[in-house]
């Protein structure tokens, strides 16, 4: 049989299959189930997912995608448009029972929340390794933002990896409103949350997903409007500054309002995206005009960030007749083909609804791939780049 093979000629058969095909590895013998724990085995099948997903000028790459509650790997062919889920990651605990409603990427790992938003797991996809993180107190259903990245611990390039939490709003759920700010920070070295003290004069909105870069984490933001006096009507809110804000992992610390190439307001669709895990994309739609443009830094640091110039302009309106929402819109770019890939919902006629991925490009450029029905129309389509990483998630003590 297959699985009496000798241990070293199984490891290198086993270290050629798919990430996505780890799970029925494991759960063919327990044998293979410990050789494909081993650290061996997962740093050769891990160099060579590597080296495939750094050829540059090949014809499909991968990509991790939310959709329905569930994170698979998806393979992209932007020559012949294509988008394949080729299958589940290795299962977090249960994971055929565990709906997932945010993903976040930072060096190979994923920051998934519960569907429920009451759970938090850090999941090396490809080790198949989990850490669930217990609240300080507890988490807030509604109003929680969530961010992952890690500090640089010394010179030979040791990494703390972190989880921000944070919310800055008013609840609404009781008659009085009352503001509610907590900022704070788990360690999964430490298997502590400690607070920290931030008293913001900017604003991110719920709907706003922050990208991590080389171990901080970027958003879009705008500055808090300021408190309505009493009997006085409220300004003007349409038009208030917006600007790119960095959370520093390793200072703990958000860094300065770094400018944007554009200026939106109320209304106008933003989102942001990694490119190689090395620049950022920002996805500007202004409401109303149906132009999608996205730009690419050239520079990104949390304390300075500096853009080349338009890497795509392409009007919307013939082609969808639809702006991206808000709460939309999740995208990434293939600099070499010139293209971006942004899911969203067919808001067509068509019933029931299709997530859709709408891959645009110059010269009129355009396809849809279809990604499946639509089941829960408050449940979006989001994606992010991945590369497997052979981060060993370090485990809480036992109680």
């Amino acid at each position: 049989m297959i699985s009496n093979l000798p241990r070293d000629l199984a490891e290198e058969v086993l270290s050629k299959l798919p990430v996505t095909s780890l799970r029925g590895v494991r759960s063919t013998c327990k044998k293979w189930n410990n050789l494909s724990k081993n650290r061996s085995f997962v740093m050769k099948h891990i160099a060579k997912a590597k080296a495939a997903a750094k050829n540059y000028h090949r014809k499909e790459f991968q990509v991790v995608m939310m959709i329905q509650y569930r994170v698979c790997l998806f393979s992209v062919n932007l020559l012949n448009p294509s988008i394949d889920s080729i299958g589940k990651l290795i299962s977090l605990d249960d994971a055929d029972r565990v709906d997932i409603s945010k993903v976040f990427h930072c060096d190979g790992l994923l920051l998934c929340i519960t569907k429920d938003r009451s759970s938090l797991v850090v999941w090396n996809p490809c080790s198949g390794q989990t850490r669930w993180i217990k609240p300080r107190n507890s988490y807030h259903i509604l109003l929680d933002r969530y961010a992952l990245g890690y500090e640089w611990k010394n010179k030979y390039s040791l990494r703390s990896y972190k989880v921000l939490r944070f919310l800055d709003n008013y609840d609404s759920s009781v008659n009085v409103k009352r503001l509610l700010r907590e900022f704070e920070i788990y360690d999964l070295d430490s298997d502590s949350w400690k607070v920290v003290d931030v008293n913001p004069d900017w604003d991110i909105q719920y709907h706003q997903r922050g990208v991590s870069l080389m171990g901080n984490t970027y958003w879009f933001s705008q500055e808090k409007p300021p408190p309505l006096v009493p009997g006085e009507v409220g300004g003007d809110i349409s038009d208030i500054p917006d600007f790119l804000l960095c959370f520093d992992f390793t200072t703990e610390r958000f860094g300065p309002r770094l400018p944007l190439p554009f200026h939106a307001f109320y209304g106008d669709t933003v989102t942001l995206s990694s490119v190689r895990e090395k620049h950022l994309a920002v996805l500007f739609q202004q409401c109303g005009a149906y132009t999608v443009k996205i730009w690419i830094s050239s520079k990104i640091e949390p304390n300075a960030v500096s853009w080349n110039k338009l890497f795509l302009a392409v009007d919307m309106k013939p082609l969808t007749g639809f702006q991206f929402l808000v709460s939309g819109g999740s995208f990434f770019v293939d600099e070499k083909k010139k293209v971006a890939v942004i899911l969203d919902k067919d808001r067509g006629k068509r019933r029931p609804t299709r997530n859709i991925a709408y891959i645009i490009g110059k010269k009129g450029y355009y396809k849809q791939v279809d990604l499946g029905e639509s089941i829960d129309a408050g449940c979006w389509p989001l994606v992010c780049s991945y590369v497997p990483s052979s981060v060993q998630i370090k485990q809480a003590a036992p109680p």
